[in-house]
């Protein structure tokens, strides 16, 4: 990359002397003072050519590229159509290099070329900021689909989380149904137990009547042994007992 950011000579009768002052402190890399007599000027004459064009490249000394570039906004519209416009597109792009505006710096030398085709820095500058600009939307193109495949991924996970806890959901709805199912059949299972009444067939039902019969019967006759039992009475002489 080549640097120009040559000052330009005042043109003009009302800032022809603070221009001056300023070039002279320029060339001797008074870049502080030389801002000082620039802005001077430009109180004087807010869109001249010549003290914004030389402030720019003078802020641009200073490492300050996002200033200079604010100043040669300003004369945007009037720079292309003065006599140093490839100038103004040559500093112009090398401020874009600095602020690594690599299109802005494309198009900046561009515009420089095609008023001076013979400019032999600019094209070398142009190639230097074309290479920049392309590895830059390579570089966004790869984080662009670097950024696709992680979403991609992230959504596949988050798929496969999904279906995870759906199956971890049913598995545990189907625990729970059969649980539910085995109390169920427990709780059917005792309620039958305790319904249940025992079943005496006509036989058994028989037996057992006749059973009852042949114990009253024999009470019965036990009972009637016992009031045919004699009493008897011992009325010996003058004992006054008597024996059962």
């Amino acid at each position: 990359m080549v640097m120009l950011l040559s000052v330009m000579a005042a043109n003009a009768q009302v800032d022809k002397r603070d221009v001056r002052r300023g070039n002279r402190d320029y060339k001797k890399e008074y870049y502080k003072e030389a801002e000082i007599e620039y802005r001077k000027a430009i109180v004087k004459d807010s869109l001249s050519m010549a003290a914004n064009y030389n402030l720019a490249a003078d802020l641009y000394r200073q490492n300050n590229p996002q200033e200079a570039q604010k100043v040669l906004d300003r004369i945007k519209e009037v720079a292309p159509q003065s006599e140093r416009a490839a100038d103004y597109y040559y500093n112009l792009g090398d401020v874009a290099i600095a602020n690594q505006d690599w299109q802005g710096a494309v198009t900046a030398f561009e515009q420089s070329l095609i008023l001076n085709p013979g400019d032999l820095d600019a094209k070398e500058n142009y190639i230097y900021a074309k290479k920049k600009l392309e590895q830059q939307q390579q570089q966004q193109q790869n984080d662009q689909n670097q950024n696709d495949k992680n979403n991609q991924d992230q959504n596949q996970n988050q798929d496969k989380q999904n279906d995870q806890n759906k199956d971890d959901q049913q598995d545990q709805n189907k625990d729970q149904n059969n649980q539910n199912q085995d109390q169920q059949n427990d709780q059917d299972k005792q309620d039958q137990q305790q319904g249940q009444q025992p079943q005496i067939t006509p036989q058994a039902a028989q037996q057992m009547l006749q059973a009852i019969q042949a114990k009253e019967r024999k009470h019965r006759k036990r009972s009637r042994r016992k009031r045919l039992r004699p009493c008897s009475q011992d009325r010996g002489k003058g004992s006054g007992k008597r024996r059962i």
